[in-house]
C-alpha cells in the first residue's frame, strides 16, 4: 500500500472520530445550556464529515450501492463476530462493567444491522419504504413498528427516535 493510501486512511479514521466526538460535545453543550458552543460543535462535525468523505471518495471506498451494501455486512459481521467479543473478555476480565455494557450493546446491534444490510441487498430492486427507528441508548435498529421497550437494553419506546 501507498503511502498516500497509508494518509487516507490515517485522515479518514481521524476525521471520523473527530465528527463523532464533536456532537458528543454539542450535546453536552445543549444540556448544559451552551446552545452557540453546539452551535460550533455540530459545524465542526459537519466539516470533519466532509473531509471524511473527500478521503473516502479518493480512497476509492464508495461503490455500488450493493457493493456497499456487502462492505457493509463484512464490516458489521466482522464486529460481531472478532472485534466485539474479544473487547467483552477484556473488558470482563479487567472488571470494567461499563465498558463490557457498552461493547455488549454494540455487539448485539451489529448482528441487527448486518442483517437488515443483508435483507436489504436481498430486496434491493424491491424497496419497500418504511420507518426506521433507532434506540439511543444502545443503537438497536428497528424496520416499522418500534416494540414496547428495546429487547436489547430495555428502554421504552417512546424514547426511540425516527430515522429519515
Amino acid at each position: 500500500m501507498s503511502k498516500t493510501m497509508e494518509h487516507l486512511q490515517e485522515a479518514f479514521a481521524g476525521e471520523s472520530q473527530a465528527n463523532r466526538k464533536y456532537l458528543a460535545f454539542a450535546k453536552k453543550a445543549d444540556q448544559e445550556g451552551f446552545p452557540m458552543a453546539a452551535r460550533l460543535f455540530r459545524a465542526a462535525a459537519e466539516a470533519e464529515t466532509v473531509h471524511a468523505h473527500a478521503h473516502l471518495k479518493v480512497m476509492g471506498a464508495i461503490k455500488s450501492t450493493k457493493e456497499n451494501l456487502m462492505a457493509a455486512i463484512g464490516g458489521e459481521t466482522h464486529e460481531f463476530e472478532h472485534m466485539y467479543p474479544q473487547m467483552i473478555a477484556d473488558a470482563e476480565a479487567e472488571g470494567n462493567s461499563q465498558a463490557k455494557r457498552s461493547f455488549d450493546y454494540a455487539n448485539e446491534v451489529e448482528k441487527v444491522h448486518a442483517a437488515l444490510y443483508q435483507k436489504m441487498l436481498d430486496n434491493l430492486d424491491n424497496q419497500t419504504m418504511v420507518d426506521v427507528h433507532i434506540c439511543p441508548v444502545c443503537g438497536w435498529t428497528v424496520e416499522g413498528e418500534v416494540p414496547d421497550v428495546c429487547p436489547v437494553c430495555k428502554t421504552v419506546k417512546k424514547f426511540f427516535q425516527r430515522i429519515d
